[in-house]
């Protein structure tokens, strides 16, 4: 699903070359969920935004559900967003709609018709235990209930993989173990779950694979080691089966 194949990654600075990421290789496969864990600065923004294709490497490669992030097409960068499904620290959520229209508005922006969205927003809203509150507005709703409404939002177009980037950073430690056993559950019918964090705690409490970056380098991988170290030319899977 995932494979970071010797990737480094400098970004230019008025004082010269900053190493984000560093001979980075790693496998993640499909259906996994995965922490990747580190703290503030360590290199897990960066290793978020070569999955998003929002930036590529200096140096090695980068493919998702066997396509080549590095030689991708710009045109082609939407195809594979639409793809995956997010769930951002800051939630993201637009004021002005309900939670139901900020969940329809993601499946409207990929020209799904209306009859389909009619059946599958309120399915996931269902899902995180928000059905009755899909008429209510963002400021109407707890820390914890927008942070469901960002998840269904993210599942609500059946992604193959999805990415939570410190999901639990803005709510409680128990509304946190509460989105990580929703995601678990998501998990359990499929899609890949990568959840990007700095809270050890948390992932202690759960069973999971953990991959601890530090200073743009994987230090620990709690995956097999063969998993850990495999590269793009043995671990890629064929074609773009995984994302369609």
């Amino acid at each position: 699903m995932i494979v970071f194949d010797h990737v480094t990654k400098y970004y230019e600075t008025s004082d010269g070359e900053n190493l984000a990421l560093d001979d980075m290789s790693l496998h993640i496969k499909k259906g996994e969920f995965v922490f990747v864990l580190g703290h503030s600065g360590a290199g897990k923004s960066t290793f978020l935004k070569m999955i998003l294709r929002e930036e590529v490497p200096t140096k090695g490669n980068v493919y998702v559900a066997g396509l080549d992030l590095v030689h991708m097409k710009k045109r082609d960068v939407p195809y594979l967003r639409r793809r995956m499904g997010v769930v951002f620290q800051d939630f993201r959520l637009i004021p002005t709609m309900t939670a139901y229209e900020n969940v329809a508005f993601a499946m409207r922006v990929t020209n799904i018709p209306e009859e389909e969205i009619r059946v599958r927003v309120p399915y996931a809203l269902s899902l995180v235990g928000l059905k009755e509150k899909a008429d209510r507005l963002p400021e109407e709703l707890s820390g914890g209930e927008q942070q469901r409404v960002a998840l269904a939002r993210a599942v609500v177009h059946s992604p193959k993989l999805i990415i939570a980037d410190e999901p639990t950073g803005n709510i409680d430690p128990e509304l946190s173990k509460e989105m990580m056993e929703l995601l678990q559950a998501i998990n359990n019918v499929g899609p890949t779950v990568v959840v990007v964090t700095h809270e050890h705690e948390l992932v202690q409490e759960f069973d999971k694979r953990v991959i601890t970056i530090e200073h743009g380098k994987i230090v620990s991988d709690t995956g097999s080691p063969e998993d850990a170290g495999q590269t793009g030319e043995t671990a890629i899977p064929d074609g773009e089966e995984a994302l369609l």
